[in-house]
């Protein structure tokens, strides 16, 4: 019995020990002695051994030792073992665990890939996409792995046995399937949630999609209950799929990902793709993507992520490092129309994949709740309806804040009959079709408003809608989604971001087994789902990269991003200049397009590319004043140091030009371009350049001797705009090298600011107590204010807490014009000159406080605004 009693105190103290930690990744420095500790495991044991007073406590703590991507481990740790960490001479830095979240059968043929297939076919079975993502479902027809050969012999992945996967569900085509969960798993623990089964399988139905989109085989006959019908096949068919799940029920952890990014990199894939994403404004001494991105570059590996889903909104744009491919989201030339026809004799045309039974020819009742005493009701949020007042009747739902598809499930079990889901001006006029489980068309912005007047106005409205099924060559296309995050970019502004934008509208691919097309309360089971978002175009830029590996093995790649990126088409198939889904007669711009939509049968032969390499992306960190311990965060090397470093961060050998002037009128970049073309070819330059700003390239012509030749030219931009104005304005050009075989194209934008202050930060900060996250005492910061400066994601509130704990706060609630709410956070600098004594967790008074953190952001100390978004688009 005592034995037991015991057993049981230690059991409890294990608990006790468990909810009063945290996960942490550290990061190590780049040194260890292998005579004492012969494995970088034994290293990190030994730091975290001795980091804690209690054997019980740190035996169990480690969660991850990285070893790829990352120099350090993810362990559970208590404020001790922190303090204990950040002051060891070994340790470079401490960062708490950060959650991410998630930000086809016409696409083929759209992006004119038949003709390359067959001529790709043997190379590209050599090729591995490893997708990080939701897990995958092996039992769908996507991954079957007819005529696939023998794996290759320089694989080193495996696949995860679980109660509910066994790897013989692994084949010739789907050759790796892991799951990594500790920080999830952890994060669950101390919030006492239910946990994921840990699992590579995919009950989600995310993972398979983008893992089918990227690299799915044939599959004729594919549909989603009815629409789309066709064969579906990945943009590289016959390369190989690796996944990698980090992403569970509460999102995905950063030391998840790490832990898959380190996985797949040691595995040996070829391409990296990760539809998911978080902050748009975070150093990349701190963003967790790109530092295991770097790595994986360093080792020829390429990377693309998406870009995030929170457009149209300015500065939006998330996963923005420079050896990151950023992945905008465009529509097809197919479309699912639907029809509402009201009362009065007006008909609007929308979107719709309702495939159940039809509401027929006669009208019913429309109705539109506007009461401000109840603004739940307009959005249709679950228990917002009266039945009484729904009962057989078409409801309008304001799109915004819980899921399209929701809104209907509400509308349904009110007693009504069919939605009309009218954006509002957030949206404007783009449109998702979705899966609707009652009749259901989505209008955009304008019709919208005519809609609502007249259910608001008339106490007769009424409605019947209408399916169209599948359209094909729809007219314009492709349309830059009006979801898909903008620019400019918030950490560099000197490089455009996005990249280029992909098919993310309405893509049909693979789906899981568990979940229903609308989420996982739909009992409705299909093979195939059709699914929106930048989540949907990364692994269309995921499967392109593959193809263009397969047939050019020795490209970096920077040079298979450079050739997608010069290669882009900006005019869509009425040869009019690439519109924006958030207007009917808006243009676009490199903001929301980069340098344009993806052309792989030109991009499988560019002509020329611009090349960089390890050493010039070490260089472009370097002209961003990085610490060297910030940028021995980034490259994993022990060496790392800025002996060389580029004049200005957009000297960067990148296929884009974003020239920021600031208070100077003339600013000069160099370029090199490297021949992949044919022999003797000579490239002369066209420039299109904004009306305020004069553009001359040195040299106009270019010539190239031999394949591999590299030719360098030098840009000189003036600014015409006058210096007193102190407005801040923008405006984008091109350049173009060319001949009678290629077109080389480089986008360039414009940012003018005059008259710019010497304070980095405007901004009004209110203070609240908060102690509902479990810490007593915590103060809650409000934005209040807007950051006046351009580019707006400058907001950069950087670092409130700089003590010795740096916890990480919740930073309030931003309401967004759609009614959707985003989290924010802060998260201290582990820069030490820029360390104080001032820490959050002092409880000071509110007055002090503000005063306080004033008084630091006039010193130049900016807090940082995390920020956690969706990549895939539900809203």
């Amino acid at each position: 019995m005592e034995s037991v009693t015991l057993s049981i105190f230690a059991f409890l103290l294990q608990l006790t020990l468990l909810y009063g930690k945290k996960t942490y990744i550290v990061h190590m420095k780049h040194r260890h002695d292998s005579s004492l500790y012969p494995t970088h495991r034994e290293w990190y044991d030994a730091a975290l051994r001795s980091s804690s007073s209690s054997s019980l406590s740190s035996s169990n703590s480690m969660l991850y030792a990285y070893t790829a991507a990352y120099n350090g481990f993810a362990a559970t740790l208590d404020a001790h073992q922190v303090h204990a960490l950040r002051a060891s001479k070994f340790v470079l830095a401490v960062h708490e665990d950060t959650r991410y979240t998630l930000h086809t059968t016409r696409t083929p043929q759209f992006l004119g890939l038949q003709a390359h297939w067959e001529e790709l076919h043997q190379p590209s079975h050599d090729v591995v996409i490893g997708v990080l993502d939701t897990g995958v479902w092996p039992e769908s027809l996507s991954f079957h792995d007819s005529q696939m050969p023998e794996i290759p012999t320089r694989w080193r992945g495996t696949c995860d046995s679980a109660p509910d996967f066994d790897p013989s569900l692994c084949n010739n085509k789907l050759i790796a399937a892991r799951s990594f969960s500790n920080g999830y798993r952890m994060a669950s623990a101390n919030a006492r949630k239910p946990r994921d089964p840990a699992s590579p399988r995919d009950y989600d139905g995310h993972g398979t999609h983008t893992a089918s989109t990227a690299a799915g085989s044939a599959v004729a006959n594919a549909t989603l209950l009815g629409y789309a019908t066709g064969t579906a096949r990945g943009m590289a068919p016959h390369a190989r799929v690796a996944s990698y799940k980090v992403c569970w029920t509460d999102g995905c952890f950063a030391s998840d990902i790490l832990a898959g990014m380190d996985q797949a990199i040691q595995d040996g894939v070829d391409v990296l793709s990760l539809s998911l994403g978080g902050s748009s404004s975070v150093p990349y001494y701190f963003d967790t993507i790109a530092i295991g991105a770097f790595a994986a570059m360093e080792r020829g590996i390429f990377v693309a992520c998406s870009a995030g889903n929170t457009g149209p909104r300015s500065g939006s744009v998330a996963n923005v490092a420079p050896w990151i491919m950023t992945v905008g989201a465009g529509t097809l030339d197919r479309d699912f129309p639907a029809y509402a026809t009201l009362g009065n004799g007006k008909r609007f045309a929308g979107v719709s994949l309702y495939s159940g039974e039809g509401m027929g020819d006669e009208p019913v009742g429309l109705v539109y709740f506007n009461d401000r005493s109840n603004s739940s009701s307009n959005i249709c949020m679950p228990g917002s309806l009266n039945s009484e007042s729904v009962r057989g009747k078409v409801v309008v739902c304001d799109r915004g804040l819980n899921a399209r598809v929701e809104k209907g499930a509400v509308v349904r079990d009110a007693g009504g009959v069919g939605m009309i889901l009218a954006n509002t001006a957030a949206s404007g006029e783009g449109l998702v079709a979705d899966s609707h489980v009652v009749p259901a068309v989505a209008v955009g912005e304008s019709a919208g408003d005519e809609i609502r007047k007249y259910a608001s106005l008339d106490p007769n409205a009424s409605a019947v809608l209408s399916f169209g099924g599948t359209v094909l060559n729809v007219r314009p296309s492709p349309v830059v989604a009006s979801f898909s995050s903008r620019g400019p970019n918030g950490v560099t502004a000197q490089i455009l971001k996005p990249d280029v934008i992909g098919p993310g509208v309405n893509i049909l691919a693979g789906w899981s087994g568990a979940v229903g097309p609308s989420g996982s309360q739909d009992t409705r089971k299909t093979l195939f789902n059709i699914m929106s978002g930048t989540s949907m175009s990364c692994p269309h830029i995921s499967g392109l990269a593959a193809l263009l590996k397969a047939a050019h093995p020795d490209w970096s790649p920077s040079a298979i991003k450079s050739a997608l990126m010069t290669t882009a088409y900006t005019h869509d198939n009425t040869e009019s200049p690439l519109r924006d889904a958030t207007g009917e007669e808006a243009f676009s711009t490199p903001w929301a397009y980069g340098a344009g939509h993806v052309n792989p049968q030109k991009a499988l032969s560019p002509g020329l590319v611009y090349d960089a390499s390890t050493e010039d992306y070490i260089a472009f960190l370097c002209s961003l004043n990085y610490t060297l311990d910030h940028l021995k965060l980034v490259v994993k090397r022990p060496d790392a140091n800025c002996s060389v470093k580029l004049a200005d961060p957009a000297d960067l050998n990148y296929p884009s030009f974003s020239v920021v002037f600031g208070t100077n009128k003339v600013v000069r970049y160099t370029r090199t371009l490297t021949n992949v073309g044919e022999p003797g070819s000579v490239y002369d330059v066209a420039v299109s350049a904004p009306s305020m700003v004069g553009i001359t390239v040195n040299p106009s012509s270019l010539a190239f001797g031999q394949l591999g030749d590299s030719q360098t030219y030098t840009v000189t931009f003036v600014s015409n705009r006058n210096r007193d104005n102190d407005s801040v304005t923008s405006e984008f050009g091109s350049i173009m090298w060319s001949n009678e075989q290629h077109q080389v194209r480089s986008p360039q934008h414009e940012l003018t600011f005059a008259q710019l202050g010497q304070e980095q930060v405007q901004v009004h900060l209110q203070l609240q107590q908060e102690g509902q996250d479990g810490q007593v005492g915590h103060p809650k910061l409000q934005l209040l204010g807007k950051v006046q400066q351009f580019p707006k994601p400058q907001l950069s509130l950087q670092h409130c807490d700089l003590g010795q704990e740096q916890q990480h706060l919740n930073f309030g609630k931003e309401q967004l014009m759609d009614g959707r709410q985003l989290q924010l956070q802060l998260h201290g600098l582990q820069s030490q000159q820029q360390r104080g004594n001032f820490s959050c967790k002092d409880n000071p008074s509110q007055q002090q406080q503000q005063q306080q953190i004033q008084e630091r952001l006039k010193q130049g100390m900016p807090l940082h605004i995390k920020k956690l978004l969706m990549n895939h688009d539900s809203y």
